[in-house]
């Protein structure tokens, strides 16, 4: 059995350090454990309830606590980052899911199990089908746009923060390469704006919902396209909905339809082009 003990949060970054250990799992009917659950394990049943994944610490009742939450990700955060508590898992035969997503053996011949097993709530399905189905009513093609603000203002000096000014223009330069298409943006964003600062571009997007970050993440998924910085965010809508993603690594950067490509894995993209940036931001 496989015992994963990342420690929990950033969302998309657990379910990539799931993600191989649970393809094996399926290819080879072994069983696992995750003993550090990520706080959006119940937006995925089919994950949580899998009958071959263990998670020994899930006590619903606990998160539901005032602050149910912030205790269990201070006190395994403390324990995942301490040195003697990771002898240990080493010692028991524990991995971190971080340093296994280079197994990529059973990707392929798993992956519409692994879409199954990933699929959210279908609440949260039916809201992103939902758009998109409304987006399409008038559009050829639909473009997906990861807005990463936030604490990408700082992280590496702000390398991959771009303004909404900046994101406007890339915006504009898609809707060139496709003009023979009547195109529309889906914005996925961590900030509150208003859409219709994008003028000349039809966009859409949530307003505040419950487990927004999961619903933009998957009607990302059901774009054609999916444009923004590097992000494991963006890296798992395209790998899980199989949709083309260009990663932005300029403001002056240019597009063609050569510039999207599906990922593949979580270091490769179909057309064999590395999803890794020289900086390694996540």
């Amino acid at each position: 059995m496989r015992v994963i003990c990342d420690a929990p949060g950033q969302t998309c970054n657990r379910l990539w350090t799931y993600l191989t250990s649970i393809a094996q799992c399926v290819a080879e009917r072994k069983k696992m454990m995750i003993i550090f659950y990520d706080w959006t394990i119940a937006d995925f049943p089919h994950l949580l309830h899998a009958p071959f994944i263990y998670y020994p610490l899930w006590q619903p009742w606990f998160l539901r606590l005032p602050k149910g939450w912030g205790w269990y990700k201070h006190l395994t955060w403390k324990v995942t980052h301490n040195k003697a508590w990771d002898a240990v898992f080493r010692f028991l035969g524990c991995k971190k899911g971080w340093y296994t997503m280079d197994d990529t053996r059973y990707l392929t011949t798993t992956k519409k199990e692994l879409q199954q097993i990933f699929r959210p709530r279908e609440e949260i399905m039916g809201k992103a089908e939902t758009m998109i189905t409304r987006i399409r009513q008038s559009a050829d093609l639909v473009v997906g746009v990861h807005i990463r603000h936030g604490d990408y203002k700082t992280f590496y000096d702000g390398r991959y923060y771009y303004t909404l000014a900046e994101y406007h223009q890339f915006m504009l330069r898609i809707q060139e390469i496709y003009r023979g298409k009547r195109v529309a943006f889906f914005i996925s964003s961590n900030e509150d704006f208003p859409v219709s600062q994008f003028t000349g571009c039809r966009s859409f997007r949530f307003g505040k919902e419950p487990s927004g970050d999961i619903l933009d993440l998957y009607t990302l998924s059901l774009c054609d396209r999916i444009l923004g910085p590097w992000s494991t965010y963006s890296r798992w809508a395209s790998f899980i909905g199989e949709v083309p993603l260009c990663f932005i690594e300029s403001k002056e950067q240019q597009f063609t339809d050569d510039s999207f490509s599906v990922v593949t894995d979580f270091f490769h993209f179909a057309n064999g082009k590395s999803t890794e940036d020289p900086w390694k931001p996540f």
